[in-house]
């Protein structure tokens, strides 16, 4: 690749770059900056739009006012960027900002092989912060390629607390008592659940911009990525999962209501709406492997807003609403997440193993308001706390709280709103 046209291309994006708003202070900024001190590259992945690049922003403006190399690989004049040009992209900078040991790369992913240029800069004492939209990619083929001298951190949407800050709402530290800013909380808590923590989204309120995300998932990271030929397949089994949140599905019964003829191709596919943050799959609990792997498995989405844009399910599919954002920040704050089946076949919405032998039971309902939908939740609750020998368990729900007696059992019962901004599922 020509070195004019890189160098073309780095001040382009450097004026670019200077002129982002740097927005909110994300909460992985605090785990960021830990790391920054440690000659590991920090690995930053997430689905599209959720905000890496202005996170490498606060990053540089925070921690390398004195300069750094910066450059973003999202941008369609790179297309015949390989792993050789790496030499002159350095050189470029070399003659553009004199020596500097700090590289950013965004999106790195688009090019094959990064990670050698990488490993060989890190042997000349250079640190490396590096973004890309691909969960394989970034997290468990990383480790071997970069014989382990990297640190992998996940960027979400928005979390509930982000989105508070987002919207200009600081909270008291008495914030649960005082009624006025409780009900702004609620009223907020609203509009999150249905519209999700895209930030691109909730600054220019068009859902175009979630589709659009969405297609470039599909066409960018997934079909010019690995070849797909036949792309209606992918279309088809994209709308299920997000049409679906919040329910199970098995390989074969995809296979046949996609009318596709291998099952490997929907394992396939799968992976890789995985792999781009699309979607998460959350097998059943079992001791044993071979149990979870041929157990149903669960659909989450990485975004209510995006479902709500790319499925329009809403207002039919509220209480569902409730359960991936309570799966999301499960997600954020946990690495075993399960559901759990009783031997009587009641659900319990998420298993939680934390520490060595911990575990905690979380179930989500809209309310607990129905006799017989107080009775089906608690009655799963308590099945699954006998066979696990657990004592106490959680139900989320809208705007419930008490704590319910149950021949020995305590289960707590908390708005999610309050347990998103608090510390009880930690």
């Amino acid at each position: 690749m020509f070195k004019p046209l890189l160098k073309e291309i780095v001040l382009e994006q450097e004026k670019d770059r200077q002129d982002i708003d740097t927005g909110i202070p994300r909460a992985a900024l605090s785990v960021v900056s830990r790391h920054a001190a440690l000659p590991h590259a920090v690995v930053i992945s997430g689905i599209r739009r959720s905000g890496k690049s202005t996170l490498l922003n606060q990053i540089i403006n925070g921690l390398y006012k004195k300069g750094v190399y910066y450059f973003n690989f999202e941008d369609e004049r790179l297309l015949g960027f390989n792993v050789e040009d790496f030499n002159h992209l350095y050189e470029v900078f070399l003659e553009l900002y004199g020596d500097k040991k700090v590289f950013f790369f965004d999106e790195v992913q688009n090019v094959p092989q990064w990670e050698v240029f990488v490993r060989r800069m890190q042997g000349k004492k250079c640190k490396f912060f590096i973004t890309g939209s691909n969960a394989s990619l970034l997290s468990r083929e990383l480790g071997a390629k970069l014989t382990g001298r990297n640190v992998n951190i996940e960027l979400f949407p928005f979390s509930f607390a982000e989105f508070l800050s987002f919207k200009g709402l600081r909270l008291s530290k008495h914030w649960v008592s005082l009624t006025p800013e409780r009900a702004a909380i609620k009223k907020h808590f609203a509009e999150y659940l249905k519209h999700g923590g895209m930030p691109e989204y909730l600054k220019y309120q068009d859902t175009t911009l979630l589709k659009r995300v969405y297609e470039d998932i599909l066409y960018r990271d997934i079909v010019a990525r690995y070849g797909i030929k036949q792309v209606k397949p992918l279309r088809e089994l994209g709308l299920y999962f997000l049409s679906n949140i919040g329910g199970t599905f098995s390989y074969n019964n995809l296979k046949n209501v996609l009318g596709v003829g291998s099952m490997n191709t929907i394992k396939s596919y799968t992976d890789f709406l995985e792999n781009s943050y699309l979607i998460f799959l959350v097998n059943r609990f079992s001791y044993s492997l071979k149990q979870q792997f041929v157990s149903l498995k669960k659909i989450y989405c990485i975004d209510n807003g995006l479902a709500e844009a790319v499925a329009f399910q809403f207002s039919k599919n509220k209480g569902k609403f409730l359960e991936n954002l309570v799966f999301l920040e499960l997600r954020r704050r946990f690495q075993e997440i399960y559901y759990y089946k009783t031997a009587n076949n009641l659900e319990v919405d998420f298993l939680i193993k934390s520490g060595k032998n911990g575990v905690k039971l979380i179930q989500v309902a809209d309310n607990l308001d129905g006799e017989k939908t107080r009775r089906r939740e608690l009655n799963s609750l308590e099945k699954a706390m006998d066979e696990l020998k657990l004592k106490t368990a959680l139900i989320l729900t809208e705007d419930n709280e008490e704590k319910i007696a149950l021949k020995g059992k305590v289960v707590m019962v908390m708005p999610i709103y309050k347990w998103l901004l608090g510390d009880a599922a930690k």
